[in-house]
């Protein structure tokens, strides 16, 4: 719920839409949100009640304990969930990175601020990761001149267990 252009825009709808549901539908309603600012709507309206599942954090990992209980969460869990979701460990720890900058920033929105954002330290070389350019890569050159018309079903598995294992060892030397 809310999800809009900005972080102001999607608590504003969020915000406005628990305003709506409590003083004009007057219906029970599972509210799942992320936004924190959300929860102060309770001391604001007798209807609202913050609920958030109960979270133990061990060895920088979080475990889900399975129980509902009252209260609003401490933090956001996004990049631990995103772990357990299976994404990508390099792309975790950028996110961190990330976040680290962000929450350090009171104007992180700036220009200046959000140039930093996408260019890595030196330090971080490797973990930023571009999603609407493909970097020239072996792979993708071996990829756009295969004759996918006149490749039989074994030679394309031989390709590509050998395009696998090529990626595998990139990533062990580069870890």
């Amino acid at each position: 719920i809310g999800r809009g252009t900005s972080t102001y825009d999607g608590v504003s709808l969020a915000w406005s839409i628990v305003e709506y549901i409590h003083d004009h539908i007057g219906c029970r309603t599972l509210f799942a949100t992320h936004y924190h600012d959300l929860c102060e709507l309770e001391a604001i309206f007798s209807g609202v009640k913050n609920y958030c599942v109960s979270v133990q954090e061990w060895e920088e990992k979080i475990v889900f304990l399975h129980k509902i209980v009252a209260g609003a969460a401490d933090k956001s869990y996004g990049i631990h969930v995103a772990q357990l979701a299976g994404v990508p460990d390099w792309v975790n720890r950028r996110a961190e990175q990330i976040l680290s900058r962000l929450e350090s920033k009171p104007d992180a929105q700036s220009d200046s601020t959000r140039t930093k954002l996408s260019q890595p330290n030196s330090s971080e070389s490797g973990l930023q990761m571009t999603l609407f350019e493909i970097s020239d890569h072996p792979l993708i050159e071996k990829i756009r001149n295969l004759d996918t018309d006149n490749v039989t079903p074994m030679k394309a598995l031989e390709m590509l267990s050998e395009w696998k294992a090529n990626v595998e060892q990139e990533r062990s030397h580069s870890s």
